[in-house]
């Protein structure tokens, strides 16, 4: 039983969707977030695969793209003992708090 990111040959009629996407000021700092990350030996393109990969199946098929990296790098940072949930969700809140 294929998990829910193995798309590879599963049979469907939806259509493809080729609409372009505008990217949200989150989904950038995201982006970039990895980049960092990675340039400072923190995380690697296989652990973010990994960890979008160890989902579960209902939290990825209802995130997007970025949520699931997003989800991705909290899970890999807090597994490695570099910042603790507590941490990230005093964060995000601080962040909600200011996001414009």
């Amino acid at each position: 039983m294929p998990s829910a990111h193995d798309r590879g040959g599963l049979a469907t009629r939806e259509p493809i969707d080729q609409t372009t996407h505008e990217w949200a000021d989150w989904e950038h700092l995201v982006n970039a977030l990895v980049g960092v990350l990675r340039r400072h030996d923190l995380i690697n393109v296989d652990e973010l695969r990994r960890g979008i990969e160890a989902m579960a199946p209902a939290e990825y098929e209802s995130s997007t793209y970025y949520e699931r990296w997003s989800a991705s790098i909290e899970h890999i940072l807090v597994e490695k003992g570099v910042l603790t949930t507590d941490e990230i969700a005093a964060a995000t809140r601080e962040i909600d708090a200011n996001w414009e």
